[in-house]
């Protein structure tokens, strides 16, 4: 347009007013799923197109399920998908993979004394705590004079007496089970032990922040005035081993916006595949809860609007008629590459969508299953409207930018 003497600025009058009329358009044939009464449905339908090309599409049945109920779990107002924990654990066949409401995380390193520690609880109270729980030496090149073998005996015992009197503060709070981002030395662990409370130290503060979020309470960067609204609960609290590891199981807990998922596999590379295919399942899950609009995907929308921007493009006179026809041909390129992507003749394709929208079948698009047209919404091949929108609106914006350059400046190479 712009070699046949048309300006600028009209080009890019038409691309807005296309481009207004287009989000129109998808804002009118958009449909609401928020009040569908079988919503999970709706969701599990999302998270089976979503893993029809990966390498879990034979399991999806098993692994759908672990979708919807993972993002469920979360709190339904921010949707934080960093909640979801995913542990891999080599060995065992993929439907062995465990669902966990709640926090799971490989037993940490342990001193002796921890097996005589009991590895079941119900309701317990869980103590998050940032102390380092062991028999430490003065660092910092600290120098101690003693004049008597009685003074260095008083300082060996002060030693003593301060991991001793934070173990007894823990005890008195009445907490079952201690965690700590730092280590619990071997006195503390058989101290625990003795009393038949369950410990872990060097927890990663990744699986921490889960665990608080899930048990309720706050960590403690120190063992002096712990209330009892600074302690966590849990339903169930158990140690079990899953494959050649241990881990530390938190389920049923009250507060839990947060939940694990142990993958198993046979091989290193097979679980990181499923864990990929889990993430972009469970990340369209995500979408569908949160953008209720959602219009049928494989080119259907880009069909519909262009064919309703031409036919808008022959109700008006003058250059605006060519910019929007343009703008209508260029939304073909959507289907056009699917078809090439799929190996399909992509011509053919176009006429047989153009007639099939020409009748009013807003949502045909290109079908890869039966290498044809097809409705692609009763096939829940869906797109969240909000995305698409975002695309034409952001895409206009561009073009509109590049056109509205009047002239470039090329600095001389030094």
């Amino acid at each position: 347009f712009l070699e046949e003497g048309i300006s600028s600025h009209v080009i890019m009058k038409g691309y807005r007013k296309a481009v207004n009329l287009a989000v129109a358009k998808i804002k009118e044939i958009a449909v609401d799923i928020s009040n569908e009464k079988n919503g999970r449905e709706l969701l599990e339908r999302c998270a089976r197109t979503a893993m029809s090309s990966k390498l879990i599409h034979n399991n999806a049945d098993f692994f759908i399920k672990m979708c919807v109920d993972a993002v469920l779990s979360l709190d339904q107002e921010d949707l934080d998908d960093k909640l979801i924990g995913i542990k891999k654990i080599p060995g065992g066949g993929m439907e062995e993979s465990i669902f966990v409401n709640g926090v799971a995380f490989q037993k940490t390193f342990s001193y002796a004394g921890f097996e005589q520690q009991p590895k079941r609880f119900s309701d317990p109270k869980i103590l998050s705590l940032n102390v380092e729980l062991e028999l430490k030496a003065e660092k910092d090149n600290a120098e101690v004079r003693v004049e008597h073998v009685e003074d260095y005996q008083a300082i060996v015992d002060a030693e003593w007496q301060i991991i001793l009197d934070k173990l007894n503060q823990i005890e008195e709070t009445g907490a079952n089970i201690v965690l700590s981002k730092l280590p619990i030395g071997d006195l503390a662990t058989q101290y625990f032990a003795d009393r038949n409370i369950f410990c872990a130290g060097r927890v990663s503060g990744e699986d921490m922040d889960r665990v608080i979020k899930a048990v309720g309470g706050s960590i403690q960067s120190t063992t002096t005035d712990i209330k009892p609204e600074h302690l966590g609960t849990c339903a169930l609290f158990e140690e079990v081993q899953i494959g050649s590891e241990r881990y530390n199981l938190f389920q049923g807990c009250p507060e839990a916006k947060t939940c694990t998922l142990l993958l198993r596999g046979g091989a290193e590379q097979v679980i990181a595949e499923v864990e990929r295919s889990l993430h972009d399942a469970i990340m369209i899950v995500k979408r569908a809860v949160q953008n209720k609009l959602v219009v049928a995907g494989g080119g259907a929308i880009e069909m519909e609007i262009s064919k309703y921007l031409r036919d808008y493009s022959k109700t008006i006179a003058g250059k605006q008629q060519l910019i929007i026809n343009a703008f209508a041909k260029a939304l073909e390129v959507i289907p056009r590459q699917l078809c090439e992507n799929a190996g399909f003749d992509a011509t053919e394709v176009l006429n047989k969508l153009r007639m099939a929208h020409s009748k009013g079948e807003k949502w045909f698009g290109v079908d890869f299953e039966t290498e044809n047209i097809g409705d692609n919404f009763s096939k829940f091949v869906w797109e969240p409207a909000l995305v698409k929108i975002n695309a034409l609106g952001s895409a206009t914006e561009a073009a509109n930018l590049i056109l509205s350059v009047d002239e470039t400046i090329k600095n001389q190479e030094s």
